[in-house]
C-alpha cells in the first residue's frame, strides 16, 4: 500500500477507537473516484442497520451515467442514508469520515444527512 493510504487508515484508526469507546451508532463513508458509499453501523460489533450509495441502480437512474463522483451525489446519498436510519429507529449517530478530509464530497454527505434529521 502507498504511503497516503497508510496515512489515511491510521486517522481511522483513531476515530474508529473515539467512537467504540462512545458506544453509538456509527456512520461510517467510503470515497472512490466513481462513487460514494454510506454505511450505519450497530455500536455493538459493527452490524450494518443500513446502507446507501452511487453504486445503487435508483441512485444511479437518478444522476445519470458517470455522475457518482460528485458533490450532487454525495448530497443524494447523505438523504437517503438519513432516511434509511431513522427507518431504522436511529437518529443519533457518531460521523466516521473514515480518515478522509471533511471537505468536498464527504463534507456535502455529512450536511444532508444532517439536513435531513440526523443528529451528529
Amino acid at each position: 500500500m502507498d504511503d497516503k493510504k497508510l496515512s489515511r487508515l491510521r486517522r481511522a484508526r483513531a476515530t474508529r477507537a473515539r467512537i467504540a469507546l462512545a458506544k453509538t451508532h456509527r456512520l461510517a463513508i467510503h470515497r472512490s473516484n466513481l462513487h460514494i458509499y454510506a454505511s450505519l453501523l450497530s455500536p455493538d460489533g459493527g452490524k450494518v442497520l443500513a446502507s446507501a450509495s452511487t453504486a445503487e441502480a435508483e441512485v444511479r437512474s437518478q444522476l445519470g451515467a458517470g455522475k457518482g463522483g460528485n458533490i450532487a451525489a454525495a448530497k443524494l446519498v447523505g438523504a437517503r442514508i438519513a432516511a434509511k436510519a431513522k427507518a431504522a429507529g436511529v437518529e443519533q449517530v457518531a460521523f466516521d469520515r473514515s480518515g478522509f478530509l471533511y471537505h468536498g464530497r464527504v463534507k456535502a454527505l455529512a450536511e444532508a444527512a444532517r439536513e435531513a434529521g440526523l443528529k451528529f
